[in-house]
């Protein structure tokens, strides 16, 4: 069976949440506090002739997982995720942001994790039946949306060591307002000495769990120090900048160069960061990927050279940072307000996501 000849079948929940409950968390849905009516599903199994494929394509209620004791995912951490939003356009059609391009890195992620390759039209289509089955949990104020967060893991129980047979990939939907919540005003960020969240060989340009678990003590770290979000280094390559936890970062310059971190193995390769990329080229503005260390950032807020900083990813799309807090030294000022390049790019793509810019890009999918 072809990836084009899967069909999902549909469980529907008997059970889903009445309106008045649903309307209740949408008037105020946090992010990652709810989930929708449903989960979609599909299987992948090798058969004794060491061929994989996939199948069982289903959309059924949400719930808990079954899962033996002795799952791969528990054991070894095989699974990788993504996360992407839908957003209801004023036509009343819902859409999707670079769909493709989460697809490519899903399977990228899946290739360095030993999972399986998962064929876009699948990923797709189970996007449009999750979408399609929840379109009434789309949340609608302002910087609102569907977070859609599809992963898959290895169900296999089988405790050798090796890459599992038998894998599930899964969708499931969240009602997410704005990421740091309330008015969106500056950071701070807390600079990591302690602890990496990845190193060169490692799965640092892969989206999977083991990266962000490591970066928790660091968050904890931060949120001591009342700061949102932490900054890792790469304290083997002139402390060179790398990125927060689960965000890439971005400089803007005097001199009207827009500069990010060059991809090194050990950084995640953002969607919204190379959605950034291209609207600054747009501009005509000098994007750079290159290395940028944490002196060049302290000597170029102090002389003006660096003018704003902010950062990027899908849940919080772009923040901007105001003072970056190293131990007892603080760059920046916690007064800053957000920049006007930071902004007007901030703009320019929720505007796209929400149908209220032009999609020169050709960026949007449509699911309903």
């Amino acid at each position: 069976m072809t990836a084009t000849d899967l069909e999902f079948a549909q469980h529907l929940s008997p059970t889903p949440k009445t309106v008045e409950q649903r309307e209740a968390i949408l008037a105020n849905p946090g992010f990652g506090n709810h989930f929708t009516d449903h989960t979609a599903i599909v299987d992948f199994s090798v058969d004794a002739d060491g061929e994989g494929g996939w199948s069982n394509a289903r959309v059924e209620p949400y719930g808990p997982i079954a899962l033996d004791p002795a799952a791969a995912v528990l054991h070894y951490g095989q699974e990788i995720f993504e996360g992407m939003k839908a957003y209801r356009h004023a036509d009343g059609s819902i859409w999707t942001f670079r769909a493709d391009a989460n697809a490519a890195r899903l399977n990228r992620s899946a290739a360095r994790l030993a999972l399986p390759q998962l064929p876009e039209p699948i990923f797709l289509e189970s996007l449009r039946q999750l979408v399609s089955a929840d379109r009434d949990w789309i949340p609608t104020g302002d910087g609102e949306s569907l977070y859609l967060r599809p992963f898959m893991i290895a169900t296999e129980a089988f405790l050798g060591v090796r890459p599992a047979r038998e894998v599930s990939f899964r969708v499931i939907a969240s009602p997410a307002g704005n990421y740091f919540g309330g008015e969106l005003k500056p950071v701070s960020i807390w600079v990591s000495r302690n602890f990496a969240r990845a190193g060169r060989g490692g799965t640092g340009a892969a989206k999977c769990g083991g990266n962000y678990a490591a970066s928790l003590a660091a968050q904890l770290e931060a949120e001591a120090n009342d700061c949102k979000q932490v900054l890792f280094l790469d304290q083997f390559n002139d402390n060179a900048v790398e990125e927060l936890g689960g965000m890439n970062v971005f400089f803007v310059f005097k001199d009207g160069s827009l500069v990010t971190p060059a991809l090194s193995g050990t950084i995640l390769e953002g969607v919204t960061r190379s959605s950034v990329i291209q609207l600054g080229r747009d501009r005509g503005m000098n994007v750079v990927e290159r290395k940028i260390t944490l002196d060049e950032w302290r000597d170029g807020i102090a002389s003006g050279d660096i003018t704003e900083v902010f950062a990027c990813g899908t849940a919080a799309v772009i923040t901007p940072i105001g003072q970056l807090k190293d131990g007892e030294e603080i760059i920046g000022a916690p007064d800053a307000l957000p920049g006007e390049v930071t902004m007007s790019i901030r703009s320019q793509l929720l505007g796209i996501q929400t149908g209220a810019a032009e999609d020169i890009h050709g960026w949007l999918t449509r699911l309903v």
